[in-house]
């Protein structure tokens, strides 16, 4: 697929944008558990020694002051990791091009400067997964994930679309095309959250990197209740719980995911993609634009955006360079 060459083609270059909104939640959420661990670890110590500490308050402060590092660090890396199911999109156009992608900031940018819709169409997002995990909205939720399979894509190629209008276009292009859709849902996530993790989880039992991580937080589970779980379970005749299988566990879900959020590049591009055919299939409804026909909403957007952060330290000149083709090439 040409989406799957767009990706593996500019590999390096994604997987150095990717790193810091990838590896900054890791290390941000192993900063908390750790610091977290050894001050429950050192608590009683502190408390028999230090007079400070043998106040519950000062206790309880304590611990939400050393959890901020990472929690903060967690958070933004978390909000670029939600930036760029945008900015890959904005690439698309300079990969199909030139088979090339550059400007990472100018086309970060284009999706920062709409940050307040942005996260309106991530609250839409957020409500739609919380009704999606009550079983009785699985069959509906699993339809309407189809259909609203592009609003980031809308999102980024209308932006005088609203959160709630980029669903509702989202519809719009699907409808008619939804069986097309679902099964390249299908493939794109056999593809990014089954066969690439088990193919790297693989490769990780063969050099014994599995085993070696698996050993290190056996360690940390240990320290959990596990007997007064276990006692629990045998009460309702289950399976007890083995320090073994969940620090296996642990460690292949943790390389899963790692490699699930490196390949987002390779779905957004997919997706942007498919919202192009789709988009080029569809008639013009006459609905009237709100702009000049003859420039597309991402450079209305650009040039608004120059016009309104203006005194932002910015390359005149990068925000159009996101979007044109590289002389060099």
């Amino acid at each position: 697929m040409e989406s799957i060459g767009l990706y593996f083609s500019n590999f390096d270059k994604f997987v150095k944008y990717m790193s810091f909104p990838v590896l900054g939640q890791i290390a941000g959420l192993l900063l908390v558990f750790a610091l977290v661990y050894f001050y429950s670890k050192y608590m009683p110590y502190l408390m028999q020694k230090v007079a400070f500490f043998d106040n519950f308050n000062v206790l309880v402060l304590c611990a939400i002051l050393i959890t901020l590092p990472g929690l903060i660090l967690f958070i933004k890396a978390f909000w670029e990791y939600l930036v760029a199911y945008g900015a890959v999109n904005s690439m698309l156009d300079n990969m199909l091009r030139s088979g090339k992608v550059y400007d990472f900031d100018a086309h970060t940018e284009l999706i920062k400067r709409r940050t307040l819709p942005f996260v309106g169409l991530w609250l839409l997002f957020g409500i739609f997964s919380i009704l999606s995990v009550i079983p009785i909205f699985w069959v509906p939720c699993g339809v309407f994930a189809v259909f609203f399979v592009l609003i980031f894509q809308v999102f980024t190629y209308e932006p005088e679309q609203s959160p709630i209008g980029c669903a509702r276009r989202s519809l719009i292009l699907v409808k008619g095309h939804f069986a097309s859709t679902f099964m390249l849902m299908a493939l794109a996530g056999a593809l990014t959250y089954i066969l690439i993790p088990q193919i790297i989880n693989s490769i990780s039992e063969i050099i014994k990197l599995s085993g070696f991580l698996s050993g290190v937080v056996s360690n940390f589970i240990a320290e959990l209740p596990i007997n007064e779980i276990n006692s629990t379970l045998t009460t309702y005749h289950l399976e007890p719980l083995k320090i073994e299988e969940l620090s296996k566990f642990a460690v292949t879900t943790f390389i899963a995911q790692i490699f699930i959020q490196y390949t987002l590049p390779m779905r957004s591009i997919l997706w942007g993609m498919w919202y192009r055919e789709l988009n080029g299939s569809i008639p013009q409804t006459g609905e009237k634009k709100k702009s000049s026909k003859t420039k597309r909403p991402s450079e209305k957007l650009m040039e608004s955006s120059r016009k309104k952060y203006s005194t932002k330290k910015l390359d005149k000149n990068i925000l159009r360079r996101a979007m044109e083709k590289d002389e060099e090439d």
